[in-house]
């Protein structure tokens, strides 16, 4: 099932070696494999296809405002995050929340009416980019040498994607496209890259459907029949000397990024003249992106709030500047890292999948309470000086005048 791309010959920087001959894929390329449509299963592709369709029409695929070069600009491109559930992935500065694929007889998470998170449609859909997960992680995406030779052990087993980016790009909606700098390769959808926050040397998925052209009559059939197609274009990073790679993409073909070629090329999308959809699966680094991650920090800054069962009042446990420097970070955290970013840009899912509201809601009263925290300690910050104390000088009698302080302020914030 694998197999050489086909290169497009008017490319300026392949004409000096005419051909990709197998020293330079050997030498620059051999992360890099091509699945061409015809060699997938049998009515993936329209299980998949209507996928996609269906979150488009659902409001799904949405632009994200992002950080590039100090500045805060809106994607060009429309895209939706689905994965494992609780799931999120950070790049420029952004922080996107997953739709929660699910699995055939999954119950799922429910609603405080009992009803499924996700709008029906869309749960359908989500099943299918699951199933397509399977598919991709089962064929043996991690296989980047040709047929003739035998994967080693070490890529050869399944790979178990966590989500999978799933990206709409619509050349007539997309204005200013810049040309690709380096090597004349056309209008770039995307620019050159890498993608961020990976699991070190796992491997890329990615399906490619580009949308039927509609012909507006009998005479231009045959122009519609020849549009440009979709490209993927892989370079060297930093290297403008060995030669680029333009690989065309028909609809329904899948190529890989296996082995360390992210870490060690950049890509980029290069424009053909029909919609065209992607979906890029993935095996995250969400050590500290899931859902799971964040409320256990919330709870490691609780634990420092004691509550009376009897008078049903708060106190802080410790006031070791050191303790309340660690829920303060907690807190900047919980803020900058998940609130700000979900109610900005998360929660523009939650009409049509819930899954992320109750948490989120809980996830706003855990920061109440760590900032009242936080208000203690500057409070205390502010006793403990030496303007007010200038004969402090222990820590034993900080933490006690901290306690005398700032003990009973806690219940009066």
């Amino acid at each position: 099932n694998w197999c050489f791309p086909e290169l497009q010959k008017p490319m300026a920087v392949l004409n000096k070696f005419h051909t990709l001959n197998d020293s330079l894929w050997d030498s620059s390329y051999a992360g890099l494999a091509l699945r061409q449509s015809s060699a997938l299963p049998d009515g993936l592709h329209e299980r998949v296809q209507s996928a996609l369709i269906t979150l488009q029409r659902c409001g799904c695929l949405l632009r994200d405002l992002v950080r590039v070069r100090d500045r805060d600009v809106f994607t060009a491109v429309s895209r939706a995050l689905v994965g494992q559930p609780g799931y999120t992935y950070r790049y420029l500065n952004t922080r996107l929340f997953t739709i929660p694929w699910h699995c055939e007889g999954e119950e799922g998470q429910k609603d405080e009416k009992e009803k499924p998170c996700c709008d029906s449609d869309l749960r359908d859909q989500e099943k299918e980019k699951k199933e397509e997960e399977e598919e991709d992680s089962g064929q043996g995406c991690s296989h980047s040498s040709p047929p003739s030779s035998t994967p080693p052990p070490d890529v050869a087993g399944l790979v178990q994607f966590n989500m999978t980016l799933i990206n709409y790009m619509d050349p007539t909606a997309m204005t200013q496209l810049k040309e690709e700098p380096y090597y004349g390769m056309g209008k770039m959808a995307v620019g050159w890259h890498h993608d961020e926050n990976l699991v070190p040397l796992s491997p890329v998925a990615v399906y490619s459907y580009s949308c039927p052209a509609e012909p507006k009559n009998e005479e231009k059939e045959t122009e519609t029949e020849e549009k440009a197609c979709w490209r993927v274009g892989l370079k060297v990073a930093w290297d403008i000397h060995t030669p680029g790679l333009a690989l065309p993409l028909q609809s329904g073909d899948c190529y890989y990024m296996t082995d360390d070629l992210n870490q060690t090329h950049q890509h980029c999308v290069l424009a053909g003249d029909t919609a065209r959809f992607s979906s890029t699966h993935r095996v995250v680094q969400c050590c500290t992106g899931t859902l799971d991650y964040i409320q256990k920090r919330c709870s490691e800054a609780l634990e420092n709030l004691h509550t009376d069962p009897e008078k049903n009042t708060k106190s802080l446990k410790s006031l070791l500047p050191s303790t309340l420097q660690h829920i303060e970070d907690i807190h900047n955290e919980v803020e900058f890292e998940w609130l700000r970013q979900y109610w900005f840009q998360g929660r523009r899912y939650a009409r049509f999948c819930s899954w992320w509201t109750k948490p989120m809601e809980q996830m706003e009263k855990d920061w109440k309470e760590m900032e009242r925290m936080v208000r203690v300690m500057e409070f205390s910050n502010s006793c403990i000086s030496a303007k007010y104390c200038p004969i402090l000088t222990n820590h034993t009698s900080m933490e006690s005048l901290f306690i005398q302080l700032c003990r009973p302020l806690y219940s009066s914030l």
